[in-house]
């Protein structure tokens, strides 16, 4: 897309200072972001959630650099940034962030046709179209391209049958991106991107209860399920390199992730006390809360200079590596927490125990997912051996 005029950068930072600060309901400070509806914050921050997304999305602010007949507002990478950093500024947190705008947005400006654009993403836009990821199968996780879900041309339309599993959201989607098998002969070279509307006759969404209480996760079947001829994405048997891609989005918006890091340090204060000098009353815990800060704050460098080198055409593959960092870093961090809180964080309900001591335990559990879902921590470094270290396979 044409770049806007030029402007000057710090007068546009003062601008958007002086909206956000306008704008952005205080109620909402340093609340993450709601990419579902049950998520925990969901409930008591509705209406102004409510009233936040429909600020950002009546500005275009939600995908600033969209083009405006796609829902965004036509600026620059630089000015998107900008708005970002701003964001965070006041403890701010994009409303329409989502599975959309992260990721299936960017891969339909790239390969979609412009009736697929006009389509989907003004509703991606305005959050008014919640979108899952139909990727992983039951024999088909950590090696996507063994997917067997069925894609068979009827002539006027898709027939799919199959299952997916560890769908986020999807028994809350609109819509699923779905990749399914059209040539059986071949295995990258067999597989399409499809667009899948939720409500379409023979889908059924099955929540999965996790160890930690949460039902994010689903399994979804596809029983016979007919999908238009136009929402195939690109060409037939091109959606590995299209699902390649959509990845490559994914792993950059993570350099735009405002993760949960507050600080342990005055929760240790207020459970364990403090020494002469201020300091948390226990030298061990007070080293590896130092680690786990430091490790955070290196990691996040690294997330920006990849993802500043992908939009340069630079190498993506360090992914891989940065994966199994993020998920030690939280798994160490959720340990942390649960250590500091004592047996006050390890209850699961009932009046003894605060909210976040409730929310601490459910977090340390669903933590332990971490280095298994989105490719293995084992598969992970297998990609980094064979790819950044140039390691036989």
């Amino acid at each position: 897309m044409a770049e806007m005029e030029p402007i000057d950068r710090e007068e546009f930072r003062q601008e958007a200072r002086g909206w956000l600060k306008a704008n952005f309901p205080p109620a909402l400070t340093n609340v993450p972001g709601l990419l579902f509806q049950g998520d925990a914050h969901a409930a008591a921050a509705n209406d102004d959630y409510q009233l936040w997304r429909q600020r950002m999305t009546d500005k275009g602010w939600g995908v600033p650099t969209w083009a405006p007949r796609y829902g965004g507002a036509g600026l620059t990478e630089a000015h998107g940034k900008i708005i970002g950093e701003e964001l965070a500024a006041i403890g701010g947190f994009n409303p329409i962030r989502s599975y959309g705008t992260m990721m299936l947005g960017p891969t339909l400006l790239e390969y979609g046709d412009e009736a697929q654009k006009l389509e989907h993403l003004p509703f991606i836009a305005s959050h008014e179209r919640r979108w899952c990821q139909g990727f992983s199968e039951p024999g088909a996780g950590s090696d996507l391209a063994a997917l067997q879900t069925k894609c068979i041309d009827m002539g006027d339309h898709w027939l799919v049958s199959g299952q997916k599993i560890w769908t986020s959201g999807a028994d809350q989607a609109d819509w699923c991106f779905v990749l399914v098998r059209t040539d059986t002969e071949r295995k990258q070279g067999g597989i399409s991107f499809l667009l899948v509307d939720m409500q379409s006759e023979g889908i059924e969404a099955r929540p999965i209860v996790l160890i930690s209480g949460s039902t994010h996760f689903c399994e979804v079947f596809f029983n016979d399920v007919k999908v238009p001829k136009g929402n195939l994405v690109g060409e037939v048997n091109q959606g590995w390199t299209i699902a390649k891609r959509l990845l490559q989005f994914e792993r950059n918006s993570l350099s735009e992730v405002k993760a949960d890091i507050t600080p342990l340090a005055p929760l240790a204060h207020d459970y364990l006390g403090t020494d002469a000098l201020g300091r948390v009353d226990s030298p061990d815990l007070r080293a590896r809360m130092v680690r786990n800060a430091m490790r955070h704050e290196a990691y996040m460098a690294t997330v920006r200079r990849l993802a500043a080198e992908g939009k340069n055409g630079g190498p993506s593959h360090g992914v891989s590596a940065l994966k199994n960092l993020w998920s030690g870093i939280i798994q160490e961090r959720a340990e942390l927490l649960v250590e500091i809180m004592g047996a006050d964080g390890l209850g699961w309900a009932g009046d003894p125990y605060s909210a976040a001591e409730k929310e601490a335990t459910r977090a340390w559990l669903h933590s332990k997912a971490f280095s298994i879902y989105g490719g293995s921590y084992e598969v992970q470094n297998n990609i980094t051996a064979k790819r950044t270290l140039g390691l036989p396979g």
